[in-house]
């Protein structure tokens, strides 16, 4: 596969956190659905894919979740909100039900996935304190945001990642309370507006060598 090294940097230093998407224009379908399949093919611990992500399509649902962020106008904005939700903890069920997508994907008896399921169980449920496994799970939404955010930029698709919000109060929005699943942070994507004067601002990072060191 060839990849243009020129055009990865290249969408990488156009990509900034937009402060205003321009309301009128929309993330096609096509795009999108690339954008989806970022979010699913986004790498995890052990492959467990943790998360759930939330396209929050209902303008009174965005008006509502606006309010408890701050009252950033993104969120109502951009053309599509994703809210990334992660699961409160790992059962064992839930590690039996991927081991079952395993058998399914790849055409494999349960015995050739019989001792990473043991492995897994041993090591994150009967190893792990809940709120040690909560910790892990957000960080590995992350993953799957830097993923999207990537994404986007390849296709020259503005984006914002937002921590600047209520979880609890999204959770509550989003009937989430009582289910296996809790908000974590959120993705505004859109294309930006003309009037946003960020991006025109320069990329301020420090110098490669101070953040890169090789160790020989």
């Amino acid at each position: 596969m060839s990849v243009d090294l020129k055009a990865v940097k290249n969408a990488l230093t156009w990509r900034y956190a937009t402060k205003a998407f321009d309301p009128s224009r929309k993330i096609s379908p096509e795009a999108w659905a690339v954008l989806e399949d970022a979010l699913v093919l986004a790498p995890s611990s052990y492959g467990l894919q943790p998360w759930q992500f939330l396209v929050i399509e209902n303008s009174e649902v965005r008006q509502k979740l606006k309010a408890v962020s701050w009252n950033q106008s993104q969120v109502t904005d951009a053309s599509h909100f994703v809210v990334l939700t992660t699961l409160r903890d790992v059962s064992a069920d839930y590690i039996k039900g991927f081991i079952r997508r395993n058998m399914e994907v790849r055409n494999l008896a349960h015995d050739s996935f019989a001792g990473y399921e043991n492995m897994m169980i041993k090591n994150i449920v009967d190893g792990m304190e809940k709120t040690t496994i909560r910790t892990w799970n957000h960080r590995q939404v992350y993953i799957a945001m830097g993923f999207l955010l990537e994404t986007a930029a390849l296709l020259e698709i503005d984006t914002v990642a937002m921590e600047g919000l209520d979880p609890k109060a999204y959770d509550r929005l989003l009937g989430l309370e009582q289910s296996p699943y809790e908000t974590v942070a959120a993705v505004a994507l859109g294309y930006r507006s003309a009037d946003d004067k960020n991006q025109f601002a320069q990329k301020v990072r420090f110098p490669k060598d101070q953040v890169i060191k090789v160790i020989r």
